[in-house]
């Protein structure tokens, strides 16, 4: 399906998109400020921790869909959805930071070191922060195209680790169905790349030789 909006409808789409973002932390704030809720910390732990999953997924997504599709214009919201998953990631760090350990930075260590799962997520977090910081158009331009992509490259090892990050808390509850479910929209959407990568791999030797019978 062809479809390729005027500058001033995909503002609008963008428009759409940021306020769409931003409703589930709308939604978590009024709930803990209404007093509406009995575990307030849990459910913005569960809630942050949730979406930062939903907009990595996301972000891994808009490529494929973009070319599926037939859709140049997606690339220009994965910045956004990106900053989305830093967004809610630093949200589920901060409870962490904050709830767990009131802003105690050595205790809050000894956990990371101490709890595996921890760990894992907190590794991920931290490699979130340089894809945030270089996500300007100034930072592009700083590092170079390519270094910029190849940076930007360790999403891929961001997502599995929020998965095992989310596969470890769950596994005290044996609640394994939504690990699974976001480890396979994960799995998809790296493998579809590496599909890609090993065909355009393989179709190089193909074009280098069909080149030489034509130079001879």
């Amino acid at each position: 399906m062809d479809f390729f909006p005027t500058p001033k409808q995909l503002s609008r789409i963008k428009l759409a998109v940021f306020v769409l973002a931003l409703l589930p932390f709308v939604r978590m704030a009024w709930l803990t400020v209404s007093g509406q809720l009995v575990e307030p910390l849990q459910f913005i732990t569960r809630g942050s921790g949730d979406w930062t999953l939903y907009f990595l997924c996301l972000t891994l997504a808009v490529t494929p869909l973009r070319r599926l599709l037939q859709w140049p214009w997606l690339i220009r919201l994965r910045r956004m959805l990106g900053l989305y998953a830093f967004f809610y990631a630093f949200l589920h760090f901060l409870t962490f930071l904050w709830f767990d350990h009131f802003f105690d930075v050595q205790a809050m260590w000894k956990d990371v070191l101490k709890r595996p799962f921890i760990t894992v997520g907190f590794s991920a977090f931290v490699l979130l922060l340089p894809l945030a910081i270089t996500s300007t158009n100034g930072m592009v331009k700083r590092l170079g195209g390519k270094r910029w992509q190849w940076l930007h490259r360790l999403v891929y090892i961001i997502a599995p680790l929020g998965i095992l990050h989310f596969w470890w808390m769950k596994a005290g509850k044996h609640d394994f169905g939504q690990p699974i479910l976001f480890g396979l929209i994960v799995a998809a959407l790296l493998g579809v790349r590496l599909w890609w990568a090993y065909s355009k791999r393989a179709a190089a030797p193909a074009a280098a030789k069909g080149c030489s019978g034509c130079c001879h």
